[in-house]
């Protein structure tokens, strides 16, 4: 298992945008904190993206809730507990100062928000019928990762792997993660309805490609180190 926790490359621009990020979605964490398990469970159903409400399959009558295609959005910074939140955070951390460099603060907010919305659509065609809400970044954050790997894929990861701190290439550490998403998703194929939204992840990952490769072409940093 790799953990990331830091990378070489220098930053080519303060990151506004992933500071903002990454307070926001602390934020809203901590206000999570202050809810009672009902009123949590309230939340996150009013605010996470529930495959079947989005399809039409069932229909939410609470009068305060939102349009469900908006909670394509509002579910990116809503997390599930401390390591969700810990994992996701770390991730956005060391990867997204620097796709935020390339883009700059506009276009990646733009990047960011298109990656997690398109993740959130491939995890609702894997299980539409799911009245589960779909929360957290990692969609946004595996779009983040995509456009790391191809500006910078040589670029130099610090990494746990497991207990030991070791150094490998951008394309090494997000390469592994991305294959063993698909080989989890694969694997969970007949156990949809919970746990983790695996093609969110997968999904998230190609658009971020499909995206990057659109909105910033000619721009390879491929010796970056």
């Amino acid at each position: 298992m790799f953990i990331p926790y830091k990378d070489d490359n220098p930053r080519i621009l303060i990151p506004y945008v992933t500071w903002t990020l990454l307070g926001l979605n602390i934020f809203i964490f901590l206000f999570q904190l202050t809810l009672s398990q009902s009123a949590l469970e309230v939340f996150i159903y009013r605010f996470g993206a529930i495959p079947a409400v989005i399809t039409g399959r069932v229909q939410y009558q609470d009068m305060y809730a939102i349009s469900p295609l908006l909670t394509l959005l509002t579910s990116m910074f809503i997390h599930g507990g401390w390591m969700h939140l810990a994992g996701n955070m770390l991730f956005l951390y060391v990867f997204a100062d620097n796709v935020e460099g390339i883009l700059g603060h506009r276009k990646f907010i733009l990047f960011y928000m298109a990656g997690g919305v398109l993740a959130g659509l491939s995890h609702i065609l894997s299980d539409p019928t799911s009245t589960v809400p779909m929360i957290g970044a990692s969609g946004a954050i595996s779009a983040v990762m995509a456009g790391y790997i191809l500006k910078y894929p040589a670029a130099r990861i610090h990494v746990l792997v497991f207990i030991f701190p070791m150094v490998l290439p951008a394309v090494a550490v997000i390469g592994f993660w991305f294959a063993s998403q698909i080989m989890e998703g694969m694997a969970n194929l007949d156990h949809m309805g919970g746990g983790v939204a695996w093609f969110a992840h997968i999904g998230g990952f190609i658009a971020g490609s499909v995206i990057m490769s659109l909105i910033s072409k000619g721009k390879f940093y491929w010796l970056k180190r």
